[in-house]
């Protein structure tokens, strides 16, 4: 298994639990690290979101709908930008919004900036788990039988819930709190935000509704974030970084989000 995969699939079994009926572990027993917020500043996502769609409802169509179209990308660059994204936990996670930042983003190129995004990163991740372990929908790729882009921890994902996304806030987050760092780019930083999200839907492993909610419960945890007096003195010392920059590469990132444009 590959690196990035195995550390995926550990982070899912810590957070959900080694059995179905398991309660989530605590932050810090997860490999997403420890995060900025602890109970009670962290928003109860079973308050922000309801149940995913119900059987039969115009929701759950609209997100077969966009689960056929997932399909039809699969083999294309905007697969491989997905497989990209899926990577939450290697050296290179942080630099999926170089891009959109408009500088390389890493530990080594910009370590305080590539800190708080990893920092935040348990935030938004863990933050979904009390809907996913509610819930506990299965993921599209076990009814439609067809590939998923990071295929060494499928057996993972089939025990892990797939309302919300926590990728998804994850993505969201980070493109944020980096247009909180780099506000004059912060148009595209959402965008990347919301594409590295919808990675989640053309990878197979999320519906729409799943990326969406991600996104509600990322936004009230971003809101709590800014009256967290410790993630507020790391934002001041990540947007004194960015000021040294250093320009990255986007040919095939621009080439694989205007499949999906």
């Amino acid at each position: 298994m590959m690196p990035k995969l195995r550390f995926l699939a550990a982070a899912l079994l810590l957070a959900n639990g080694a059995a179905a009926n398991e309660p989530a572990k605590p932050v810090a027993q997860s490999r997403l690290g420890t995060g900025y917020l602890k109970p009670p500043a962290m928003p109860d996502a079973l308050l922000l979101i309801g149940p995913p769609p119900a059987d039969g409802s115009k929701a759950l169509t609209r997100d077969h709908a966009g689960e056929v179209k997932a399909l039809a990308l699969q083999g294309t660059p905007r697969w491989q930008l997905a497989i990209s994204d899926a990577d939450l936990f290697t050296p290179k996670a942080t630099a999926s919004f170089s891009c959109a930042a408009g500088f390389v983003i890493g530990p080594a190129e910009t370590p305080k900036i590539d800190a708080i995004m990893r920092k935040v990163g348990s935030d938004f991740g863990m933050s979904t788990y009390p809907v996913k372990n509610k819930y506990k929908r299965p993921r599209p790729f076990a009814g439609n039988g067809k590939p998923i882009c990071t295929p060494d921890y499928e057996n993972i994902l089939r025990n892990d819930g797939s309302y919300p996304s926590g990728h998804s806030a994850i993505g969201y987050g980070w493109a944020m709190v980096l247009a909180e760092i780099v506000p004059n780019r912060r148009g595209k930083l959402l965008a990347r935000g919301a594409a590295f999200a919808d990675s989640r839907r053309v990878c197979n492993v999320h519906f729409k509704s799943d990326v969406e909610a991600g996104g509600v419960v990322a936004n009230s945890v971003f809101n709590a974030l800014l009256s967290d007096p410790a993630f507020v003195a790391d934002l001041a010392s990540a947007k004194a970084e960015a000021l040294k920059r250093v320009k990255p590469e986007c040919s095939a990132e621009n080439a694989a989000l205007k499949l999906t444009r």
